[in-house]
């Protein structure tokens, strides 16, 4: 399956629906904002009709009785939409915090869902930079743009219907340069919004560019290419500057112009006014209302120049971020499919292909019986830790299918699965913490245990040697620089797999990087395993499979038994091809 990420504009017509499903939850935050905004745009209308009233009926006829009942009651209106000013800031900021958390949640929950594949195809910079950067745009544009939104469109309406009310010719001819307005946004909005996209993609790059130096500095620094890097760097970071500020000018491109036509707008109402006054068919009061109104419609629409290139900002985030909320995996459970195989795990005809389309193994029939030990050599590139893969599933076969304890291997859950099926990787995976903390990771038995009864538990199982290789046993640190050796990373991957007690065991040059004596450690608790455990050791090194009940060589799409160890070291030798 293509995981590809490609930031496309395919999901873009569904993505304003979606986007309300995520703000179902704040149904009731958004109703009290709303119900704010209606007051306060309602209040805001009445002022310029107060104030023109109050010019026609009472200065001009020396009432100033009403002008102070008229100034009292705009005063009460100012605090009224003051308060309900504070009231629409504090409700969005909230709004726009309690979406980011679940936007981010949901991110972080569907990447823990995708297969291997996923990140196989996608570099890790760009997905943290949607994590943190894309879900910071939603964020600022719903707590800080969407009010002002929210509220301009309501005075832009308000001031609408009081402009034509008042003097439809008046107001028709104040309105009219709006119309090219909408034009040009209209025209303009995909292309900007498709600029910001770009914009968050070379983001996305830098940011992977970044990671992918620091994870990698001392290889960088051994082979003495900083040159390189610093060079590949400054590329990067060149197009995101150069696109960065080709979207500054875009982005600010609309305030300029919506200046000029709220600029016309008003010089064309001052004129017909005036124009009207003289000819005795408008008052000076509703012409200072109608100012007032005016500017109630070209004042929002100057800053919702702004905050429509935030809102393209934000609609291009969530863009690339629905892009991977909309990814389904293709390792889902399915139903119960059963056949009757003795075996522990058995490939029935399985072909298996990267998603670069290279086939890896072809046709493959194996059978793995209970408390069995199995070796599988074979050249570099060969296919074994693919196959090994395939029996943890951590990629679905293209083709055939794949039975554990007699049930197809995708009827199992993850959970399920990692119960019954251990495997220590090449290069194992440690999560910052201490040893114990590593060791309980997913290993539900141990979560009520405390750390006595764990290193009682660790002792049981033989584990005991290998735990004294940590000078603080259980409570030593593994930080995110190099604290502790490669070698004894892998004696704690092999702890954490011994400890849940899998019935399928898989190693894959799980001794690669540790010395002879813990090898030789290693290989006794192999043996003192449960006798119904079936291990699968994955191998360069043709020692560490003397003692294998069956030797399989893998190469070139195809997997057959090699008999012994000196078998295997000739096909190995002769460069053995079994397609």
């Amino acid at each position: 399956m293509k995981y590809k990420l490609t930031n496309s504009d395919e999901h873009s017509k569904v993505n304003y629906k979606t986007l309300l499903i995520i703000l179902r939850h704040e149904k009731r935050s958004l109703s009290v904002a709303f119900f704010n905004i209606v007051i306060n745009a309602v209040l805001n209308m009445m002022a310029p009709y107060l104030i023109g009233v109050a010019v026609n009926d009472y200065m001009q006829t020396k009432h100033y009785h009403g002008v102070i009942v008229v100034a009292f009651s705009l005063l009460v209106i100012y605090i009224i939409v003051a308060l309900t000013g504070v009231i629409q800031t504090k409700v969005m900021g909230g709004v726009g915090q309690r979406v980011l958390f679940d936007i981010r949640n949901r991110l972080f929950t569907k990447l823990q869902d995708l297969p291997v594949d996923f990140f196989n195809q996608n570099k890790s910079g760009d997905l943290i930079s949607r994590i943190n950067n894309d879900t910071n745009k939603l964020n600022e544009f719903f707590s800080q743009s969407l009010i002002q939104f929210m509220n301009s469109i309501f005075f832009m309406g308000g001031a609408v219907v009081a402009l034509l009310t008042l003097n439809l010719p008046l107001g028709a001819c104040a309105l009219a340069p709006a119309i090219v307005l909408l034009i040009f946004t209209r025209l303009t909005s995909r292309w900007v919004k498709y600029n910001n996209r770009k914009a968050m993609q070379t983001l996305g790059s830098l940011s992977a560019e970044i990671q992918e130096n620091l994870n990698n500095f001392k290889v960088i620094v051994a082979f003495n290419r900083r040159d390189f890097f610093r060079k590949k760097f400054d590329d990067i970071n060149s197009s995101n500057y150069r696109i960065s500020v080709k979207v500054g000018l875009i982005n600010g491109m609309y305030s300029p112009i919506y200046g000029i036509c709220s600029n016309i707008g008003q010089l064309v109402l001052l004129s017909l006014g005036i124009y009207m006054i003289l000819q005795g068919s408008f008052t000076v009061g509703f012409l200072i209302s109608f100012i007032t109104y005016v500017g109630y419609f070209y004042d929002p629409l100057r800053r919702m120049a702004v905050l429509w290139a935030t809102f393209q900002t934000a609609m291009a985030a969530w863009d690339r971020i629905w892009e991977i909320l909309s990814l389904e995996s293709d390792l889902p459970v399915t139903k119960e499919d059963s056949c009757a195989d003795s075996s522990l795990l058995s490939f029935h005809d399985v072909t298996f292909s990267y998603s670069d389309g290279s086939e890896v193994l072809h046709h493959i029939n194996i059978q793995l019986k209970p408390g069995k030990t199995y070796a599988f050599v074979g050249p570099t590139g060969g296919g074994k830790t693919t196959t090994a893969s395939l029996m943890a599933r951590l990629y679905d076969p293209t083709e055939g299918n794949i039975y554990f304890q007699g049930k197809d291997i995708r009827s199992y859950t993850s959970a399920e699965r990692a119960d019954k099926i251990g495997f220590i990787l090449q290069d194992p995976i440690l999560f910052q913490g201490t040893v114990l903390e590593n060791l309980m990771y997913g290993n539900e038995m141990l979560q009520h245990l405390t750390p006595e009864d764990i290193e009682q538990h660790i002792a049981q199982l033989g584990l005991k040697k290998l735990l004294d290789r940590f000078d603080s046993g259980l409570q030593t640190e593994i930080g995110t620089n190099e604290t502790i050796s490669l070698g004894q990373k892998q004696l704690i991957a092999f702890m954490r797999a011994v400890l849940r007690r899998p019935q399928l065991l898989i190693l894959d040059e799980a001794t690669a990087n540790i010395d002879t004596v813990s090898e030789q450690l290693l290989e006794e608790i192999l043996n003192h395993l449960p006798h119904d455990t079936t291990k699968v050791i994955i191998a360069h090194r043709l020692n560490t499979i003397e003692n294998s009940d069956d030797i399989f060589f893998v190469n070139s799409g195809g997997i057959v038994k090699a008999g012994s160890s000196a078998e295997a070291y000739d096909m190995l030798q002769n460069g053995a091809r079994l397609s």
